[in-house]
């Protein structure tokens, strides 16, 4: 698959676009692309797979709001480097606006335009532990400013 943009890339790293409830890696119930029904439920379930990238594209857009309104410099940079703004968006549908707010070190690097420190910094975190091949993805896109 071609990723070409933050959708393309949540698709591939979440398996698809899933028609029916799955546990995602920590049990929680899940649907269409990682829809997480613990954090946001949905009164209807019986979707088509458009109607299902249609919530991806709402929870997309729901996260780079908070993301927006807790790291205020996050606005400029989702212009200036939409690809590595994209890293955030990534990581924030996989643990939470919470969980990107703990990568202190990250931030500061990725705000500075120092990416090589910032992919390093992402790379001695738990999470790159936890996440796999997934984090070394977004580590390479953090590094080269292209969707991978």
């Amino acid at each position: 698959m071609t990723v070409t943009d933050i959708y393309s890339q949540l698709t591939r790293d979440e398996g698809g676009c899933i028609l029916h409830i799955y546990p995602d890696s920590r049990g929680i119930d899940t649907v269409y692309v990682g829809h997480n029904l613990e954090a946001n439920p949905l009164s209807d379930l019986d979707f088509t797979v458009e109607q299902g990238m249609q919530i991806l594209h709402d929870d997309v857009d729901r996260i780079t709001t908070q993301l927006i309104a807790s790291i205020p410099w996050l606005a400029a940079f989702q212009q200036s480097e939409p690809v590595r703004f994209g890293i955030f968006q990534n990581m924030a549908f996989n643990m939470g606006v919470g969980g990107v707010l703990k990568f202190h070190h990250d931030l500061a690097d990725t705000q500075a335009g120092r990416y090589e420190q910032s992919a390093q910094d992402m790379r001695m975190s738990l999470w790159y532990v936890q996440v796999g091949a997934r984090a070394e993805r977004l580590c390479q896109q953090m590094l080269t400013g292209m969707w991978v």
